[in-house]
């Protein structure tokens, strides 16, 4: 038996009653756009969709028989849950390359006979075959763009549909990992022959300052019937309360039979309110299609405020403000969630770098989902863009000529409106960096189609050691990778260049000439002495599978782990990043069980903890106080054993060496005479009890909210543990079930699949996730050692 799912019929709201709502402008905005008298609907497509592995023409077909295939729900990566393979790809996790399909059974109501229905995807890793009810709806190669099917001419109305892709991962992967599988959320949109296009409204403001801003709009409105139609287009700004703050005129235009128009118009927005990386206020703009006195179409496009530039000699302003970019680079996967991220995880991810300092993301090295860009509007970070890691080399290579125009366009389509984006990048660390004739033509060419699509954005690429000079001077804006020496000397040359460090070593600096000189000097200072410089990018802010070297699954180098724990080594960045004073302490011990990664991005292994072996007694130890506070005091036993200026050392880090022996550390950090910060390490005992902490005791009922459950290990005086690890056994009763379990140690031996792992550092996480049902969600887990299980309950509702 096929699964199916039923799109139901909304009955008409009464005349009455919808004046009444039009009235009420809170009430409206808040209003789902599949409540709106059938004039748009969009769905959420993620649930009851069958997988199973392998491939055969036979499952595209209709009468496919699909009973046996695993039930699963989107987003999904398959790759993420099989066995590792230590002769497989480390690029890819040591995860196997593979076909997988995915079939879904639907009902679209008979009613809706005369309306058009589009299927939407986030994305689908790699080379996805689409098929409705057995015919080839399209082919995408790449797996990072959204991809729009029209299914209307191959619908059964009122019975049963069938739609089957197929993700091939064979043949070639991205350098890091990149999943398999419907990885992204799935949108059906059903709408009038006349409509509004997906992505067709491009909201400008050339003209902004503190009493107005001018407001130019582009409007693709689409006529897929066999007559000619008049309509009118209005549009109204809502903010945030829901408030309607401006309006334009109504404007009518003919449309030619299954033809589309591009309608400009211009209206002044007063009093705006700004987008800024402190308070990101964002707008709705609604747009009305009315054919007579009837409307046809309603679509809504967040936007935002703001203006903003690159100066050759100042960096970057936003909003007139000077600002540094203080920059990280991520992937898109999250540990033992692969690429299928509930969109829970990449906010609560977002919410810990805002926390962390970090104002600016490069999405690296490919668009990532449209919900992530969501969040960084919101919550106030900027943006880079990335259309591409390789043009004519690597994986991408054999598509690029077809496929390059159609990747890029889609991208900029779907994000041009997000006031958080303000760089299109159109590569990284590409192979024609290297050859001035085929590399320059390249690029011009890329920037020029760019430039043409949407001509508010710089755009700009990402160059590697040995780019040549000229190819480096095509883009608007430079980023360089690795390179802050050679951009020093490159300044001199081309004065007028704009420049950003788009990868940033975490610790080592190199010399021009020579990259691998491992200076260690933080490369941040130069971007922070250097007003020319916009920002810089970390590689990486987080740590991410793939790249990586066996017994490691991925890349070990990030200031957080894929728990999103943060690690010793990003006190540096947190000290220089923020106002608020801060002290950390961490013990440089190379002997440490820490994977150390590629040489570049190492750091000396660090550890946060004063739990050392018996034959460590009396060794004498490198202690360092990372810190933005004046001075330092530090403390053994509430001994002190000396003071420092952290002025005299380098890397904001005061280094102490005593010998060990079990006890207290306590660094005090000063501004003056002002104890500002505390920080400490206490020797532990064994572990003697779990302390469990949930973000979220109470989630939303969608089957899609998550929770995380952190646990961390004490001993007896509730001092943590990070050297005595024990293993964790997970279940989950009621209405949640559990979604993976990690511990940000990247050298795991089995699967990401199954519910028991050990605690690394002491600690571990448990990602949960809400049924469609509300009610209780009990977490059971029993830890080795402990007599009983610890409980964590969490509450699912429906209204949150």
């Amino acid at each position: 038996m096929n699964t199916k799912t039923n799109i139901s019929q909304h009955s008409d709201i009464p005349a009455k009653q919808l004046t009444v709502l039009f009235l009420l402008a809170a009430l409206l905005f808040s209003l789902n756009l599949s409540a709106q008298k059938d004039i748009r609907i969009k769905d959420n497509f993620d649930f009851d969709w069958k997988f199973r592995s392998g491939d055969h023409p036979d499952f595209a077909k209709t009468q496919q028989d699909d009973t046996g295939w695993q039930d699963v729900q989107l987003p999904h990566d398959w790759n993420i849950k099989q066995e590792f393979d230590r002769k497989g790809d480390g690029s890819a996790a040591y995860l196997p390359e593979g076909i997988g399909w995915y079939r879904k059974t639907f009902k679209i109501p008979a009613a809706y006979r005369g309306k058009q229905i589009f299927i939407l995807f986030g994305g689908i890793s790699f080379q996805s075959d689409v098929y409705i009810n057995g015919k080839h709806l399209g082919f995408r190669p790449y797996g990072f763009c959204s991809i729009e099917y029209d299914l209307t001419p191959y619908i059964n109305f009122g019975g049963s549909n069938t739609i089957a892709v197929r993700a091939n991962t064979t043949g070639g992967r991205p350098r890091w990992y990149a999943g398999a599988g419907i990885y992204r959320h799935v949108w059906l949109q059903i709408v009038n022959p006349v409509h509004i296009n997906t992505y067709g409204v491009y909201i400008t403001t050339p003209s902004v300052d503190s009493t107005k801003a001018e407001i130019q709009m582009i409007t693709a409105v689409s006529n897929e019937t066999g007559e000619e139609h008049t309509v009118t287009v209005s549009q109204r700004v809502i903010d945030a309360s829901g408030k309607q703050v401006a309006q334009s005129r109504q404007e009518k235009i003919k449309i030619a039979p299954e033809t589309a128009v591009d309608l400009k118009q211009n209206f002044t927005l007063n009093s705006p309110k700004l987008w800024s990386i402190e308070n990101p206020a964002m707008y709705q703009m609604e747009t009305t299609v009315k054919s007579g006195n009837k409307t046809i179409d309603v679509y809504t496009t967040s936007f935002g405020v703001r203006t903003f530039k690159f100066d050759k000699d100042k960096g970057f302003f936003l909003n007139g403000k000077h600002i540094k970019l203080k920059g990280m680079c991520l992937h898109e996967d999250a540990g033992a969630l692969g690429v299928a991220i509930p969109d829970r995880a990449n906010e609560r991810r977002l919410e810990i770098l805002k926390e962390y300092g970090c104002n600016a993301i490069r999405c690296a090295h490919n668009p990532f989902s449209a919900e992530f860009l969501d969040m960084c509007d919101r919550m106030g970070f900027i943006v880079i863009d990335e259309a591409f890691d390789k043009w004519k080399s690597g994986y991408y290579a054999k598509y690029f000529d077809e496929w390059w125009q159609k990747d890029l366009s889609d991208m900029i389509l779907r994000d041009r409106n997000h006031p958080s984006i303000v760089l299109w990048s159109i590569g990284n660390e590409l192979q024609e960096a290297w050859s001035e004739n085929e590399g320059v033509g390249r690029a011009r060419m890329l920037q020029d189609y760019v430039h043409q699509l949407e001509p508010t954005r710089p755009v700009m690429l990402a160059a590697q050691n040995g780019h040549n000079e000229k190819f480096a001077g095509v883009t608007d804006v430079i980023g360089y990778n690795y390179l802050e020496a050679r951009m020093l000397s490159d300044k001199k040359k081309f004065p007028e260049r704009i420049c950003l460090v788009s990868e940033e070593l975490p610790y080592f600096r190199g010399e021009e000439g020579n990259i691998r000189s491992y200076t260690p000097l933080n490369p941040w200072q130069i971007i922070e002495e250097n007003d020319f410089i916009a920002g810089g990018f970390i590689w990486s802010g987080v740590d991410y599978l793939g790249e990586a070297g066996y017994p490691g699954k991925g890349w070990p180098n990030g200031l957080f782990d894929v728990c999103m724990f943060e690690k010793p080594r990003a006190a540096y960045h947190r000290a220089k990043w923020n106002e608020e004073p801060t002290v950390r302490i961490a013990v440089a011990d190379q002997s440490l069980d820490i994977e150390h990664g590629r040489d570049l991005w190492q750091w000396p292994k660090l550890a946060a903890h004063w739990n050392f072996p018996q034959n460590y007694l009396g060794l004498i130890m490198e202690i360092r106080t990372t810190t933005n506070c004046e001075s330092v005091e530090l403390y053994f036993d509430d001994k002190l054993m000396g003071k420092a200026k952290t002025a005299d050392f380098t890397n904001n880090t005061i280094v102490w060496y005593l010998p060990y022996r079990p006890g207290k550390l306590v660094a005090k950090g000063y501004n003056g005479n002002r104890d500002v910060a505390t920080y400490q390490l206490v020797t532990s005992k064994q572990t003697q009890q779990a302390e469990l902490k949930a973000d979220r005791t109470e989630i939303k009922a969608d089957g899609q909210d998550l929770s995380f459950i952190t646990v961390e290990l004490y001993d007896e005086n509730e001092n943590p543990v990070q050297t005595d690890d024990k293993k964790l056994t997970v279940t989950v009763e009621g209405e949640g079930k559990l979604l993976g379990i990690d511990n940000g140690n990247l050298r795991r031996e089995k699967s990401f699949s199954g519910n028991t792992l050990k605690t690394s550092w002491g600690k571990a996480l448990i990602i949960v996730q809400s049924t469609r049902k509300a009610g209780k969600m009990l977490v059971n887990v029993q830890m080795e050692g402990a007599e009983k299980p610890y409980i964590v309950e969490i509450q699912t509702k429906n209204h949150l």
